[in-house]
């Protein structure tokens, strides 16, 4: 069978730009138009802003299999393969067969915040680009991670109408396997899972070596996550947040987040997989060659920026805080990550206390660093641009917002320098992060548990 998956790997066709939502809808309808025989699409919500939310419905078997994408509207590769999967099984009577899954796919279930992506879906990729037309939701407000929490102290029952919609289609299937699409920005290829076994590490491990992407094996996503093998990890829970920031003496109480879709399936024995994929890779970023400098340094340093980020881009929030007038999802955004940047800074300074972070750092982790702290000031940046964009836009342009927008406009330039010069990467063909994302699915649907 993984013969005949990489096979299917080779056919995904070039790609030259990533989907919209209407394109992504056009999609679907058309797979279902097409291939009525096996195929039907349905709504399942609606999005804060009265969108319908739509799934594409794929028979194939008694089991039942959950695919989303745009869990983050900031990682449209998902989409990309939902519809490239639904192509696929939709087409392939002896495949669906074989895999002996009914398939319920959603590609785009955020799609108010997807929306607000598209000004950098057409090439080319860059990361200023990609920062000055970037919108992520506020935790409480990203589906992969609004879901039911009650934890340590910690209560979230604030559930979005795009999980509801989610929570109400795992309750009705309690499906037997889910995947949820995911993106990264630099590095290498990772995977979060329920569970591995040496047969499905070792495809998920081949499929992207078999395109020429490196597995992510630098240093990780966050620090508590838990290695089943190389690039393949346990999948993610607040409840392992809140552990480690107690653990590490940080407090966890302003945790402003529910819990995941990995954590609510547990309920039905759902085996999972979360693909991450990279925009731009670098070989530095899985580059294991020790420097002269300690991680202890590198982490302190991280803290450092970040701090003097924060008091750059909160200083000119603050600014213009009391002019501002539209209800903007940037600006609830911003609210929420904006007290995050000296929290991040206070955990890379008491992870550089700890035991042993005295030894030397390797290559990865300072690109890591530094990549962190550019993420943050493009992210972060763009937002706020983009905050005051609209208040110009509909005539509030008070001195204070002209001043902040003037000011920022030459910051954020001077960041987008510095990312493009101090993280070099190379941006991936989009074929081979979908081929990616694809043929996972279908290896861990394939390979027993």
């Amino acid at each position: 069978m993984f013969e005949r998956i990489l096979r299917l790997v080779d056919e995904v066709p070039e790609i030259d730009r990533f989907l919209g939502v209407d394109d992504l809808l056009s999609g679907i309808n058309a797979v279902a138009e097409r291939h009525s025989d096996c195929a039907s699409v349905r709504r399942i919500g609606t999005s804060r802003l009265g969108e319908p939310l739509w799934s594409l419905t794929v028979e194939g078997g008694r089991k039942q299999a959950v695919v989303f994408a745009a869990v983050h509207p900031n990682e449209p590769v998902g989409g990309q393969t939902s519809l490239h999967l639904a192509r696929t099984l939709a087409a392939d009577p002896a495949l669906r067969a074989e895999l002996g899954h009914t398939w319920h796919i959603i590609p785009c279930i955020d799609p108010d915040g997807t929306r607000l992506n598209e000004g950098w879906f057409e090439p080319p990729l860059t990361m200023r680009r990609y920062g000055r037309n970037f919108y992520r939701p506020a935790g409480r407000e990203q589906v992969e991670w609004s879901f039911p929490l009650a934890y340590k102290g910690v209560f979230f029952d604030a559930v979005i109408p795009e999980t509801v919609a989610l929570m109400r289609l795992f309750d009705e299937l309690k499906p037997d396997f889910m995947c949820s699409l995911h993106n990264a920005e630099y590095g290498g290829v990772y995977y979060y899972a329920d569970s591995t076994t040496p047969e499905l590490s070792r495809a998920l491990a081949a499929i992207p070596a078999h395109l020429g992407l490196p597995l992510q094996t630098g240093e990780n996503e966050e620090p508590y996550m838990r290695e089943l093998a190389p690039g393949i990890y346990l999948g993610l829970s607040a409840r392992q947040n809140i552990d480690y920031l107690e653990s590490i003496g940080v407090d966890h109480t302003d945790y402003e987040a529910g819990d995941s879709s990995m954590s609510y399936v547990e309920r039905y024995g759902t085996r999972y997989l979360v693909s991450e994929v990279p925009y731009w890779t670098s070989e530095d970023s899985c580059d294991t060659t020790p420097l002269d400098v300690s991680y202890a340094a590198v982490l302190r340093e991280r803290a450092k920026e970040l701090m003097e980020a924060d008091l750059v881009l909160s200083g000119l929030l603050a600014s213009v805080q009391n002019d501002l007038t539209a209800r903007s999802p940037y600006r609830r955004a911003l609210n929420a990550f904006l007290p995050g940047l000296a929290k991040q800074s206070r955990i890379a300074s008491a992870a550089a206390d700890t035991p042993g972070a005295d030894r030397a750092a390797v290559v990865s982790e300072r690109f890591h660093s530094a990549e962190v702290l550019q993420s943050v000031r493009m992210r972060l940046g763009g937002m706020l641009l983009s905050t005051l964009d609209g208040e110009l836009a509909v005539g509030n342009g008070t001195p204070a917002i002209r001043a902040a927008h003037a000011e920022l406009t030459g910051v954020f330039d001077r960041w987008a320098d510095l990312a493009e010069a101090e993280v070099p990467a190379t941006a991936i063909p989009i074929r081979k992060l979908v081929a990616t994302q694809f043929g996972a699915i279908l290896a861990s649907v394939a390979t027993p548990r």
